[in-house]
């Protein structure tokens, strides 16, 4: 069993950026893909960024390619997710999960735990 904790959400303008962070209780974390996912009212969980055991592998929605970045510090057992530019429409509580699929991981299915979320709010 893995429990994750996300932290660092919460209200800001559009522009402005937030730093989201998931720790992750197990000591095997780091052979493990990591990725965040998000869900807006009325909308399904959607795949937002994700990346690989040692970091040297990531990949994002075309959403947020360019303004979002997922990195991984093993040691701490914790991965982040930087988020520059917001939008309004990145509204949403954000998830992080993890995967045992050492391949790309991009939807709710192939990840095996998931924690509570965090709530991002960007206003106008």
């Amino acid at each position: 069993q893995v429990q994750l904790v996300e932290s660092g959400g919460g209200l800001v303008q559009a522009g402005g950026s937030l730093r989201l962070s998931c720790a992750a209780s197990r000591r095997t974390f780091s052979g493990y893909t990591m990725g965040w996912f998000r869900q807006a009212p009325g909308s399904e969980r959607e795949f937002v960024a994700g990346i690989n055991w040692s970091g040297g592998s990531t990949y994002y929605a075309d959403s947020v390619k360019g303004r979002f970045t997922i990195s991984r510090d093993n040691a701490k057992n914790t991965v982040y997710l930087q988020m520059n530019s917001l939008k309004p429409e990145d509204t949403a509580v954000y998830y992080c999960a993890v995967s045992r699929i050492l391949t790309q991981a991009v939807t709710t299915r192939q990840y095996d735990y998931w924690g509570q979320g965090t709530q991002v709010t960007v206003s106008s």
